[in-house]
């Protein structure tokens, strides 16, 4: 029997180490090496993005980017071949579209499977394709393959050893390790260590899977991780919602990773409950950010999400990475069931006070296959009917504050994210007298319609000065104006250098030493203690690090 090709294809939001192909990849690897299909499959993978040049130049219709999405799959059909396989991996971003390709393809004589979230959620409405994969795939799409094909059955190798905790070993063949996906080609990768949750958030796919988390073998994790340091792969998002779940396995991985690839930047999820001093110390000892769901600091709207949080904990954990000086970030979830515009914005000011270095504010997305979409009548929750399933008001929260909370993301992200306002935000709102949530509302007043750069951080910074400058005249504190531009100015230029390694010189109205101090934290103490000194100062790369000195005009 001739090989069969078996292309597995998506469509990315962009191409970049966190929008990689990796579900796709990871069935494509086991289609590869299964004994059912090894010897009878020839595999591709075709992954292409919204952002390709190719692809806009198609995208003038979802009909004319699938039509240009199935000219390009049908190129790994080999010629006289009977029979070809299209599986693709559905998102909610690209359903619509890989639908439509997967139509065209059929009337031309393809089988096509589908999988991927959008598939798992409710698989009932995708009876267009000839196949259907909810869940996880490594199995199930050589399974499916062997029937479609009618080949002769073996007997399965793959084992999975449990546990009486019902933690298992996940012995699945890596993408990685045999070549079917390079992460090169995107300058990083993601990185899986294990499947599951041992929670229940009732807003996430999980909340209605088994209440596991299934491990992969240490040998593979450092073999990959051999693997990430030969291509000197820079950076590396770690698909584990819980990675410190079993503190015992998160310090020996971290251990590794300052080992074999000491230069690679890594991103994790994690929660707060498990933070303790030892952890964090180890996070610092590799370059590293860890991203925490906080989604909302109201303690009765976390239980109505499966997710019961105590603050007086999760303010005492996240002290002990800022006692380290560990890099971290929030998520914050607004339209959640039981919230209100103004504990959203409490829960804003909460996350605020912890000096996060991101905070990500994120519209509720009632999502299909969740226990919050069944329980969503009950919850009071009005939400879009189709992909991205947004939530468009509760008995709570308007579709007016909903518009509202959506312009303070968007004032928060360019602000505080992308203008890297951590160390000297909380000191202006503190001297400004006012809370961060109402500093994000007056910042999306002032931005209006404007359009900005967010790639650009010099831009960034002189929206920053101008706005902080009229906030604070506007609340009679006029004597803060020139310290707070100076925070902002030294802070930004140090970011700039630790990001490009350029160096900066800039002009200043107080000593480059004291804004580097924790003078600065109180606006109102510094000018009363510190004399102002005019001077030019210039940041440079020192070691791994941005650093600074005083220069002579």
């Amino acid at each position: 029997m001739k090989k069969i090709s078996v292309v597995f294809t998506t469509l990315l939001v962009e191409k970049s180490p966190q929008a990689l192909p990796l579900g796709a990849a990871c069935c494509a690897s086991a289609v590869k090496n299964h004994p059912l299909t090894k010897d009878f499959c020839d595999v591709s993978l075709y992954a292409t993005s919204v952002e390709d040049e190719d692809f806009i130049k198609a995208n003038t219709s979802p009909d004319s980017a699938a039509e240009f999405l199935a000219e390009q799959i049908s190129k790994y059909k080999k010629d006289n071949q009977e029979k070809f396989i299209c599986c693709f991996s559905i998102y909610m971003w690209n359903r619509i579209i890989l639908e439509k390709t997967a139509a065209i393809l059929k009337k031309n004589g393809a089988l096509v499977l589908c999988g991927g979230p959008e598939v798992t959620a409710h698989p009932e409405v995708f009876k267009a394709f000839d196949g259907i994969i909810p869940g996880e795939g490594e199995n199930k799409v050589p399974e499916l393959i062997g029937k479609l094909l009618m080949l002769p059955p073996v007997e399965s190798k793959q084992k999975e050893n449990s546990d009486k905790n019902c933690i298992k070993e996940l012995i699945y063949s890596s993408p990685y390790l045999d070549g079917t996906l390079d992460p090169s080609d995107y300058d990083g990768a993601l990185w899986e260590l294990a499947r599951g949750c041992p929670f229940k958030c009732s807003y996430c796919y999980e909340s209605k899977g088994e209440k596991s988390v299934r491990l992969f073998p240490m040998e593979r994790i450092e073999a990959e991780l051999d693997l990430f340091a030969r291509k000197k792969i820079g950076q590396v998002f770690v698909l584990d919602p819980t990675y410190n779940a079993n503190k015992e396995r998160a310090l020996k991985i971290l251990n590794l990773l300052k080992k074999k690839t000491p230069d690679t930047f890594y991103y994790f999820e994690a929660r707060a409950e498990f933070i303790d001093k030892q952890l964090a110390k180890a996070f610092t000892q590799i370059p590293c950010a860890i991203q925490i769901g906080l989604q909302s600091s109201n303690e009765e709207v976390l239980k109505l999400l499966n997710r019961p949080t105590n603050k007086k904990t999760f303010a005492k954990n996240i002290g002990f990475l800022n006692e380290e000086g560990a890099i971290f970030g929030f998520d914050l979830i607004y339209g959640l069931p039981g919230d209100t515009f103004k504990s959203f914005k409490e829960s804003i000011d909460f996350a605020l006070s912890l000096y996060p270095n991101n905070l990500e504010i994120f519209c509720l997305s009632v999502l299909p296959g969740t226990d919050l979409y069944d329980r969503a009548e009950e919850l009071h929750l009005t939400y879009e009917s189709e992909p991205p399933y947004h939530v468009l008001h509760t008995d709570k929260f308007s579709a007016q504050d909903l518009n509202q909370a959506k312009k303070i993301a968007n004032a928060c992200n360019i602000f505080y994210n992308d203008g890297r306002a951590v160390p000297w935000f909380n000191s202006i709102c503190k001297a400004a007298k006012i809370r961060g949530s109402q500093f994000f509302v007056l910042f999306a007043e002032y931005l209006g319609n404007k359009k900005i750069n967010c790639r650009n951080h010099k831009e960034i910074e002189n929206i920053q000065i101008d706005f902080v400058k009229q906030l604070l005249q506007k609340n009679h504190q006029e004597k803060y104006i020139k310290l707070a531009c100076d925070l902002i100015i030294f802070n930004g230029a140090l970011s700039r250098t630790q990001d490009t390694g350029k160096s900066e010189k800039i002009d200043l109205n107080y000593d480059s030493e004291y804004l580097a101090s924790e003078y600065a934290a109180d606006l109102q103490f510094f000018i009363q203690n510190i004399k102002m000194h005019q001077n030019t100062t210039e940041t440079f790369k020192n070691g791994n690090f941005a650093d600074f000195k005083k220069v002579k005009k």
